[in-house]
């Protein structure tokens, strides 16, 4: 009921076609969120809502997609577009999700799944070639198993932890699943927001020699090291931080880059495998690049149809995957992080390079060899003096 008691606010709305206050959309969503609970041995347990769509619509679309050549065309076209919107959406709205995170993992095991159950049974696979594929997915998942965890996130402040509970003025982080308290208190370094990170001015640490600043953020109230940024959506710092991954729902930083690397690295091989013993199933005869364009056997059943739109699923998914890889292996040449890229972008001062696939900021960059070297060895050394030392 409304506020005045005089019934459903949705039905007078509805009877007096008056449009929805601001925020109303998103309070019903926070309040069908909290109503989602699954009943446990020790309770009913809270579902994130942004772990069911993938699980429902995927198979769903991708049946209906093997039905027909255009279904499969108009769905197949969709999908990518509507991933980008609720990317777009949620980016946004600084907002924290596992639908991301949820949708490549359930791609991975439904397509498992269907090459077992599809393309398996057909007898031109051997069991080689599925442990082949098995091992690549198990190593895959391990690699993005280690990329879950901790980026290299800087310690709060105890300072910081102190005044937060202490009633100062704060703004909580949306969204925190990985079960990190987002720390973004308005401090009094003056900073601002720039494009969703704070940058306040450098302060001098104590024990420094003249000249050499130390980058303050205002938000986790601390001195952050060279090359260290703040994640908006995590609202903690990180060192030597790259960009915030919703494929993983973390952010990918001094600790997890390589692991990150490895991960997408794994897949390629796994899924242009996975993709190259579909092909030489269900269009014999034909190299995997023409049959995936040409397969005049695809729909002469319902299983081929399946397995070919699975196919291109895949190759859509890798394709995307794939230029995330050669970006990052271009920025890592260059020894440049996207959050470095974008920041000089912005301020004007990097070399587009590559027909502007990569930014060269020039400030870190010692060679290809050196700049590879100083990657692999990343996370190796000894960590610096904690933010807290310094403040």
């Amino acid at each position: 009921r409304d506020e005045a008691g005089e019934g459903p606010w949705a039905a007078r709305l509805w009877l007096t076609c008056k449009s929805l206050a601001p925020g109303t959309l998103e309070r019903i969503a926070d309040t069908v969120a909290d109503r989602v609970r699954v009943p446990w041995f020790a309770g009913a347990v809270k579902i994130n809502v942004s772990l069911v769509p993938p699980l429902v619509l995927l198979p769903v679309f991708l049946h209906v997609a093997a039905l027909h050549f255009l279904l499969g065309l108009v769905i197949l076209t969709s999908l990518p577009v509507l991933v980008l919107w609720y990317y777009y959406l949620t980016h946004r709205r600084k907002e924290r999700t596992l639908f991301f995170l949820s949708l490549g993992l359930f791609s991975l095991g439904y397509m498992y799944y269907v090459f077992l159950q599809e393309v398996v049974p057909r007898g031109h696979v051997g069991s080689s070639q599925v442990v082949a594929l098995t091992c690549g997915l198990i190593l895959m998942l391990a690699a993005l198993s280690r990329a879950k965890k901790d980026p290299g996130y800087l310690p709060i402040p105890a300072s910081n932890e102190k005044s937060s509970h202490q009633g100062l003025p704060n703004k909580s982080v949306r969204g925190s699943s990985n079960g990190l308290r987002g720390v973004t208190m308005s401090g009094t370094a003056g900073g601002r927001a720039v494009n969703g990170e704070a940058k306040g001015y450098s302060r001098m640490s104590a024990g420094e020699p003249e000249g050499v600043k130390k980058d303050w953020c205002a938000k986790c109230q601390l001195v952050r090291p060279a090359r260290a940024g703040h994640c908006r959506l995590c609202g903690r710092c990180v060192r030597r931080l790259d960009h915030h991954c919703v494929w993983i729902n973390s952010c990918v930083g001094e600790q997890n880059h390589q692991a990150f690397i490895l991960a997408l690295s794994f897949f390629m091989l796994t899924s242009v495998y996975g993709i190259t013993l579909t092909l030489h199933t269900i269009c014999r005869g034909r190299t995997p690049f023409v049959a995936l364009f040409y397969c005049p056997g695809a729909y002469s059943d319902y299983s081929s149809a399946l397995s070919f739109t699975c196919v291109w699923y895949c190759a859509i998914v890798t394709a995307g995957m794939g230029y995330i890889l050669v970006i990052q292996l271009l920025n890592i040449s260059y020894n440049v992080t996207e959050r470095e890229a974008r920041l000089a972008l912005r301020d004007n001062t990097g070399r587009r390079l590559l027909g502007g696939l990569v930014i060269d900021t020039g400030q870190y960059n010692r060679g290809f060899l050196c700049n590879w070297g100083h990657f692999l060895s990343l996370g190796s050394s000894p960590p610096q003096r904690s933010a807290e030392d310094i403040v």
